[in-house]
């Protein structure tokens, strides 16, 4: 995933040029010249697009007396609380949730045409109503109906209004089913309010899928009741030598919950057969020569294994895999699989093919990075590709092929989708192994046809990683993540015929406000046409 030695910083920079057309330093405003000329504002400044937008009639005006009113069932109750408690704050009204009574805001959950996730939404002089097959519609239909309001309905504090909503008809729906974001919480520690912050930033643009990595070579965060020492030993520390952390079993169950809140599905990953350092410092037996490591505090990789021929690897793996499945209601479990530059081919595919039947044992369906598919993928699994546009002919075809054989896809181009690449080289966070990566980069490609070969039908989403090597604070989430995670979003969620670079900056650049609303910081790419402020 991380290749620290490939693709220079001048080929970076080259790629970016030849993407967006120009070469400027941060914080710069480029040419007259070089800038494309921007189009008319688009009618509806939504982000993700959606699908089908109307503009007619009257707007809706939020007042004192407005009231949120929901079908009398508890997941659309609950939907109408979260939406109460982003409004009430910032309007100062008390919008009642209730089952009775019409007008004013309307949560409906009805049969039709919408899917697992899809929603419409009608808003016009006498109210909004927000419909669909799935309580996740609704709430995705929340996230667009905050977006036709005034960006100052984010504050925490009463602002003056007026609440307004557009008069509109919006029918939407997704793309692909599986919309993630991966944070790395080995390399930097993050805490459960840190990634609750987070969660709330990936469902504003109906992010759905939420990976967890939890171990790798600088930390094991994860409480495994039957192997303490993972946690004790292998989570006292981080990159930079830090305290690092762990998440009790308690603590890991709030954040799904929490996620669950928000719709989205966690996905947690343990990195095998490398990535192992901070397990194999916590118990020697789990090496070859029975002789544990010290910890690791650098950045290297590579260079950790489990040690294929012993029976005690494979009964750690079922106790680990055991205890996390029983924890976790999602469907999947991530087995990592990448970078295991220690094992050799025959040994990888040996133990990928033995670790797979023990994550469906416990009922859960195996994703691996990519490299998985050089041993045997089971019917089901899913490959998560996280190479790059020049990654070699002979990778992409082993890619290319399993797909063709029914493994599924999610994409994670590393000079695309990776937040934690830096944007320009002046970018005071990050790394550049996979070139510079500013936000057209980013946006401006169709993951149907990104991978030659793959079938578009075998493409189930994609994913934004955010490796946390130079990460520590919220902010520098913050900073990485915005403005590019809503075109990774986009990409996930909107039809392919809405794709177009010029509308989007203009919807992107109105999203700023909104940031700044929530104390989101952001890099202001040159790129994009951000209001003045």
């Amino acid at each position: 995933m991380r290749l620290h030695h490939r693709t220079p910083r001048l080929l970076g920079t080259l790629l970016l040029m030849a993407a967006a057309g120009l070469s400027v330093a941060v914080g710069a405003t480029p040419a007259a010249a070089d800038r494309p000329a921007a189009p008319a504002a688009p009618a509806v400044r939504v982000v993700p697009a959606p699908a089908s937008v109307e503009t007619a009639g009257s707007p809706y005006r939020i007042t004192r007396g407005t009231q949120i009113h929901v079908d009398d069932s508890r997941a659309a109750r609950q939907v109408g609380d979260y939406l109460a408690d982003v409004l009430r704050p910032s309007t100062g009204y008390p919008l009642q949730v209730t089952t009775h009574g019409s007008g004013g805001i309307r949560l409906r959950l009805a049969g039709g045409p919408f899917g697992a996730e899809g929603y419409r939404l009608d808003s016009g002089a006498h109210g909004v109503t927000i419909t669909a097959r799935e309580p996740a519609g609704l709430f995705h239909g929340v996230q667009t109906l905050r977006q036709l309001l005034p960006a100052a309905v984010e504050k925490k504090t009463a602002q003056p209004g007026p609440w307004t909503v557009q008069g509109v008809t919006v029918k939407d729906s997704p793309r692909y089913g599986y919309r993630g974001a991966m944070i790395d919480v080995s390399r930097h520690f993050f805490t459960v309010s840190q990634v609750k912050r987070y969660i709330d930033e990936l469902a504003l643009y109906k992010i759905n899928t939420l990976h967890l990595h939890l171990s790798d070579d600088q930390g094991w965060r994860i409480a495994v009741d039957s192997w303490p020492r993972l946690t004790t030993h292998g989570g006292s520390t981080e990159v930079g030598g830090g305290k690092g952390g762990y998440y009790t079993k308690a603590q890991y169950k709030e954040i799904v919950r929490y996620a669950a809140s928000r719709y989205l599905e966690v996905v947690p990953e343990i990195d095998m057969p490398g990535h192992t350092n901070a397990a194999l410092s916590s118990y020697a037996e789990l090496n070859c020569d029975g002789v544990a490591p010290p910890l690791y505090t650098g950045t290297e990789v590579g260079f950790s294994s489990l040690c294929v021929s012993k029976q005690l690897t494979y009964d750690f793996v079922d106790d680990v895999v055991r205890e996390l499945a029983a924890i976790t209601p999602g469907r999947y479990i991530h087995i990592g699989g990448d970078e295991a530059h220690s094992t050799s081919h025959d040994d990888y595919v040996s133990f990928v093919d033995r670790v797979q039947p023990i994550v469906a044992k416990y009922g859960k369906t195996v994703i691996g990075w990519h490299q998985i598919t050089g041993a045997h993928p089971v019917k089901g699994a899913l490959a998560q590709y996280w190479g790059l546009d020049d990654t070699g002919a002979d990778e992409k075809a082993q890619v290319a092929e399993a797909a063709q054989n029914g493994t599924r896809l999610v994409l994670s181009p590393a000079d695309r989708l990776y937040l934690d690449m830096k944007y320009t080289e002046d970018t005071p966070l990050g790394q550049d192994w996979a070139g510079l990566v500013e936000v057209r980069r980013s946006y401006d490609w169709d993951p149907g046809s990104y991978l030659p070969g793959a079938p578009a039908s075998a493409i189930a989403g994609v994913e934004a990683p955010l490796w946390s090597e130079t990460l520590v604070t919220s902010a520098d989430i913050d900073y990485m993540a915005f403005p590019r995670l809503p075109g990774v979003a986009e990409l996930g969620w909107s039809p392919a015929s809405t794709h177009d670079w010029n509308d989007y900056r203009v919807r992107l650049a109105a999203q700023a406000p909104r940031w700044e609303a929530l104390g989101i910081g952001y890099y202001r790419s040159p790129q994009v046409p951000w209001p003045t402020r």
